[in-house]
């Protein structure tokens, strides 16, 4: 199964195949691009120059299938946890198809709609059926498509960034907090036993941090650009300049997590996160991990996408500088066709 990720400033594509119980990687690849992200693309001449671009990876990477699993962003779409009476599986489908428009803030008829059962609980009063729905607008959805067929692909399936990132990072024996730090956003995820029971997405990502030291240190963006990714959290680099300057945004993020860790206690009576893992581009700055286990309170680890496919030595010593980075299009290559 093949794996598209088409970030807002990277596009990283995976190839794995089965082995056995578990997987192999057969390529990948990742590559930058300046232009605009795909939900503000609006020009076929545009579109068009986007899916060169997928092209040639597809083909310098080395991956052999056409058909490829695809994700739209977190920010993008509509996730939320229903719960329904003890229904049967046709009758769940049902109901999720004519309350759609309950759940979300777009007309049902411009929606592509999914829905995953993730338990029946007879111990409530009522028994009831835990149901994740996620809704995306149409025209989001066939913007990536065609973008992929331009591109010589034929998309297979479509899903959110975070049921990818899931599949690929969380735990199968605990309730975890994913946080995926992009470019533009950050995609946060609470996890129980492999499956994903929360989802939000805030404005606020790699961009933003560059954009506090560039405005701290009266620098320009590539420069704070570097600053960030060489000082990051560093107290004693720089005289902590970089570090006064990241941690306002970063505490930003922080209290959005804490908010849905509370949330998702209250609301859905689910059970505090135990540890926490990071993955994105944003996850790549020096001592990230320090500062969020201070901040939160809770054990904080950087993720490893790769962590359920075989990798030789020499795949992962080159993969590692980037390992954060492909959590999504790691995730949607698991995907099981």
């Amino acid at each position: 199964m093949t794996g598209l990720d088409i970030g807002s400033k990277t596009i990283k594509i995976v190839e794995i195949q089965k082995q056995g119980a578990g997987y192999s990687l057969s390529a990948s690849g990742i590559v930058g691009f300046t232009g605009n992200s795909v939900e503000k693309v609006t020009s076929d001449k545009e579109l068009s120059a986007l899916s060169q671009i997928i092209k040639k990876l597809h083909a310098e990477a080395g991956i052999v299938s056409r058909d490829v699993a695809i994700s739209i962003p977190e920010q993008s779409a509509f996730t939320r946890t229903v719960a329904f009476p003890l229904l049967n599986d046709a009758e769940i489908a049902s109901a999720v198809r004519w309350e759609l428009e309950q759940y979300i803030p777009i007309p049902a008829k411009d929606a592509i709609s999914q829905h995953v059962i993730l338990e029946r609980d007879e111990t409530t009063s009522p028994p009831q059926v835990v149901v994740l729905l996620v809704a995306a607008p149409r025209v989001l959805v066939e913007k990536y498509t065609k973008i992929v067929t331009l591109a010589g692909l034929n998309p297979i399936a479509v899903e959110t960034e975070l049921i990818a990132i899931t599949r690929a990072l969380a735990p199968v024996d605990r309730t975890a907090l994913l946080v995926d730090i992009g470019a533009n956003s950050t995609a946060i995820a609470i996890t129980k036993n492999g499956q994903l029971t929360f989802s939000r997405a805030i404005p606020i990502g790699g961009e933003a941090f560059t954009r506090a030291v560039a405005q701290g240190l009266r620098i320009t963006p590539v420069q704070a650009e570097e600053y960030k990714k060489t000082y990051g959290f560093i107290p004693t680099q720089l005289e902590g300049k970089v570090k006064t300057a990241l941690n306002p945004v970063l505490r930003l993020v922080v209290d959005e997590i804490k908010k849905a860790i509370g949330f998702y206690e209250s609301e859905q009576k689910g059970e505090a996160p135990t540890s926490v893992l990071i993955s994105g581009g944003g996850s790549g700055a020096p001592q990230i991990i320090n500062e969020l286990t201070e901040m939160l309170g809770i054990e904080v680890s950087i993720a490893n996408p790769f962590g359920k496919i075989t990798l030789d030595a020499e795949t992962a010593k080159k993969l590692a500088p980037y390992a954060p980075l492909y959590s999504v299009a790691v995730g949607l290559a698991l995907r099981e066709q």
